[in-house]
Order: structure tokens, then C-alpha cells, then sequence
């Protein structure tokens, strides 16, 4: 099985990305077995005029995918709506599995992903053997590291580490659940040809609320960074391994005849199955004006804050310091600071209410010393 999430440009210079999945009707025309001297080749056509194949090459001892090559048709106008660019779009990638032993079966249950440009390549439920020796199918397997499980085997403990312990009636006092820390700052970065055109750095938490509420922490050192930087809308798509994928669109306003600023205008989520693939969740709020800052700059906010997506999915960002356009010399310009950072905002307000206090204090004192002298008079 296998899904795409493809990032594409509209006809009013917007980028938006979609799903492309397979039809119920898929041919496998051009596909062949291979031999000593030729590659094998497994050729899939999908859909409206999509298709999707890998070569797969052999030594003596292993065999191993060499390329995979993925051709959408943007006329396709169900999957690519409004598409600037219309036709056929190949993208050729490196497959980065590594190679199989002959006779041996590849089996891959768990969703992986292979990214390239501005595709997103999710496969699951994978059964491979290519060169098959005989006719038959061999009995032996070799699975991908996500069927890998990552947790410790439970060890029961053996005899010598067994005491015993007197019976009591009183049950364990419940362990109150760890609070979620929080995420991890990553740093993310967009190139277009050699030149860096998109640079973040920012912590990730989603709050999805569906049959119990879940806070789950983007993990830095597991996410990929993909996208797209254009003059008007830039987009960073982020793939944590864990079946997250979180999108962020960008464009610019002109605010007057002479000054442009950029604004987060679009987050989409994306939670995956890492058993099948299939969504579980997905939300998007294109409706957004947020993180807004002068062209030519960059926007910081250290602070937590929240991007409601929609009614059951928020997006928290901790240390966020983010340049969607005009990034100079692989680092970011002159930023400027959210509300929420700008302490300089309490200064008059604490001066103001310290004077408050004082005025009032020397008001009551002047009463007080009236009424003292006022009555020390009458005494008279």
C-alpha cells in the first residue's frame, strides 16, 4: 500500500498540498522479472494518468532497489485543483532501503516514509521478493527496522530475586500521571538550489482531543524538514518518523503602497497510522493571521503560544524564531519579538501603578494629618 502527500503551486502563486492515493483499479503494464543482466522493474499506473515503479538490481548475494520514480498528472483536477503547472511531474529518488539477501522476503508492515523534493512517499503492508528463485517464495523473512520493536523484552524475575512480603489489605496509593515536559527545540531549514531560503527553530506540541485528550511532543531528532519557498507563499512541512505530519504556509500582504509584511496563514496536522497508514486525524485552519513581521525580517516568540487548527486539534510552539523569505547568508535578520516577549509593555505599567500607589498613600496621609489638626484646633 502506499500514499502521497504532494505540495504543488496554484494559479494565484499559493502552495497547497495534497493526497494522492491509489484507485481501485491499478495496472502493473511494463513490469518485468529481470535476470543476471537486467534490472527487475515493478511499474504501477493508477488513477488519472499516475504512475509509480522502482528497478531493482542484484549481486551474487543481495538484491536491492535502486530508484523509484513517481509521475503525477496535475490535469488530474479531483487531486490538483486550480494547478499552476498542468500535465505530467516526474520525480526521480534514491529508495534508501538496504539490500536483501537473495531468496529472503522483504516485509515492511509498519508505514515508512521516503522524502524528495516536495513529495511525501508513505508505504505500508510492503511484501517484496524480487529474483525469485524457481518459482517459489521463499519461507524466510527480513523486516524493516519500523517492524523493529524499540522497547526492552519484560524479564520475569528469576528465584533468587523473589521475596516475599506480608499480605495487606490497603491498595497501592495510585501513581499520578508525569506531566508532559516540554518539546524539544528543533532547527529546520529549507534550500532552494544551493542557497538556504526558508530558516526555523521551534518547539512542537500537538493537544488533539478525540476520545481522551493526547499532548504529544514533536521529537527534533527524528523530523524531517520538506517544502517549498516561492516570493509570495512559502511552506514547511515537517515528518517527525512518528506518523506527524504538521504544515505551514506563509505568505505576504501588503499592508500599505510601500510596506509588505509575511503572516502564518495556513497549519495543517496530519496523524497517521503507523500500523497501516490510514489517518487517523486531520485538521487545517487556512483562515490564519498570526507571527506577522516586516519582509526582510524574522519573528521570535519565546514564549508558549497556541494555533487553535480547529476544535479538536491545537498546535503549542515554544522558542520560535522562524524567517519564511528574503534569508540572507544562512541566518536570520533582525527579528521582531511577539507581544508576549516585550517586557518593555510592563515597565509603564508597573511605573504607573507604583505612582498610583504612592499618590494614594500621600492623599490618605494629608487627610489624616488635616483631621489631626483640624481636631487639635477645636481643643484649643
Amino acid at each position: 500500500m502506499m500514499r502521497f502527500l504532494i505540495t504543488y503551486e496554484s494559479n494565484n502563486g499559493d502552495y497547497k498540498t495534497t493526497t494522492l492515493n491509489l484507485s481501485s483499479s491499478v495496472t502493473h503494464n511494463g513490469s518485468v522479472c529481470g535476470n543476471d543482466t537486467q534490472a527487475a522493474l515493478v511499474a504501477v499506473q493508477f488513477g488519472e494518468g499516475h504512475s509509480w515503479s522502482i528497478n531493482i538490481t542484484k549481486n551474487n548475494e543481495t538484491y536491492q532497489g535502486d530508484f523509484i520514480t513517481l509521475t503525477y498528472n496535475t490535469n488530474d483536477t479531483a487531486v490538483f485543483p486550480d494547478a499552476k503547472r498542468k500535465g505530467p511531474v516526474t520525480v526521480l529518488m534514491k529508495d534508501p532501503a538496504g539490500p536483501v539477501q537473495l531468496n529472503t522476503v522483504f516485509v515492511c508492515h509498519n508505514s515508512f516514509f521516503i522524502e524528495a523534493e516536495n513529495i511525501t512517499q508513505i508505504f505500508w503492508n510492503v511484501t517484496v521478493q524480487a529474483f525469485v528463485q524457481n518459482g517459489t517464495v521463499s519461507k524466510k523473512e527480513t523486516r524493516c527496522p519500523a517492524d523493529t520493536p524499540t522497547s526492552a523484552p519484560t524479564v520475569p524475575p528469576t528465584i533468587a530475586n523473589v521475596t516475599s512480603a506480608p499480605i495487606t489489605t490497603s491498595s497501592p496509593a495510585p501513581t499520578p500521571p508525569k506531566p508532559v515536559e516540554n518539546p524539544d527545540t528543533g532547527n529546520y531549514s529549507l534550500k532552494s538550489g544551493n542557497k538556504t531560503c526558508f530558516l526555523a527553530t521551534v518547539g512542537l506540541q500537538l493537544n488533539v482531543s478525540q476520545d481522551k485528550p493526547l499532548l504529544i511532543n514533536i521529537n527534533p531528532k527524528t523530523t524531517v524538514a520538506d517544502g517549498a519557498c516561492g516570493n509570495t507563499t512559502a511552506t514547511l512541512k515537517l515528518n517527525d518518523g512518528n506518523s506527524t505530519l504538521i504544515g505551514f504556509t506563509f505568505a505576504v500582504k501588503n499592508t500599505s503602497a510601500s510596506v509588505q509584511k509575511f503572516y502564518l496563514r495556513e497549519v495543517n496536522v496530519t496523524l497517521l497510522n503507523h500500523l497501516n497508514g490510514s489517518v487517523i486525524s486531520s485538521a487545517d485552519n487556512n483562515n490564519l493571521s498570526k507571527w506577522d513581521a516586516f519582509l526582510g525580517s524574522s519573528y521570535m516568540c519565546r514564549k508558549e503560544q497556541t494555533l487553535q487548527i480547529n476544535e479538536n486539534v491545537q498546535v503549542h510552539t515554544f522558542n520560535l524564531w522562524i524567517q519564511p523569505f528574503l534569508v540572507e547568508a544562512n541566518k536570520f535578520a533582525t527579528a521582531q519579538e511577539c507581544s508576549l516577549d516585550d517586557d518593555s509593555i510592563l515597565i509603564p505599567i508597573v511605573v504607573g501603578a507604583a505612582l498610583a500607589v504612592l499618590i494614594a498613600i500621600i492623599v490618605v496621609a494629608y487627610i489624616i494629618g488635616r483631621r489631626k489638626s483640624y481636631a487639635g484646633y477645636q481643643t484649643l
